[in-house]
């Protein structure tokens, strides 16, 4: 996977794009905070079983840290709540807690965070490389539902990778 380097003329005013994101964290964002402390829960680690059943294990092999397991860069990481059903071809559903990860630079096809024109969506990060040279690439942004249309990002809009999805931790049972 190749990074995705932005040409000047997608990057964001940065003044601007910090204070409408500060704005956002404040009223639509709830982060989670993570404490130094940990919790380290009973961990499965022989393999369950999803196709045919298999003997159950009598024990449980050693224990795993959430934080740990899923966050690798603490001092960049945070979690959001998805709302909206664009993404729901890659499993990633209203309601589900995405883990985001601002220290990475998107690759192509990664899933991210973008900030477009003051609104926050998810996306997967696609770049249109433009063979017969002189115009510069063009970067999309992809739905996975075929319901919405993919964005094309143009050097007009105020325009910045917030972050890349690096998990997403989806509730199963319903009540």
């Amino acid at each position: 996977m190749k990074v995705c380097t932005l040409p000047p003329i997608y990057r964001a005013d940065e003044k601007f794009t910090i204070k409408l994101i500060q704005q956002y964290e404040e009223k639509h964002l709830s982060l989670i905070l993570m404490k130094k402390k940990s919790l380290v829960l009973p961990l499965a680690d022989g393999g369950i079983k999803a196709g045919f059943p298999s003997p159950a294990q009598d024990y449980l092999e050693g224990g795993i840290d959430l934080n740990q397991e899923l966050v690798k860069n603490p001092s960049a990481t945070f979690f959001g709540r998805v709302s909206g059903d664009s993404m729901t071809g890659v499993g990633i559903e209203d309601g589900d807690l995405i883990v985001i990860d601002k220290s990475l630079s998107a690759s192509e096809g990664d899933i991210a965070v973008c900030f477009v024109d003051g609104e926050f969506t998810l996306k997967r990060i696609h770049v249109e490389k433009n063979e017969g040279g002189g115009a510069e690439d063009v970067l999309w942004l992809v739905p996975e539902n075929p319901k919405y249309r993919k964005i094309k990002v143009t050097p007009d809009q105020n325009f910045k990778i917030w972050g890349v999805v690096t998990y997403a931790i989806k509730k199963i049972r319903k009540h």
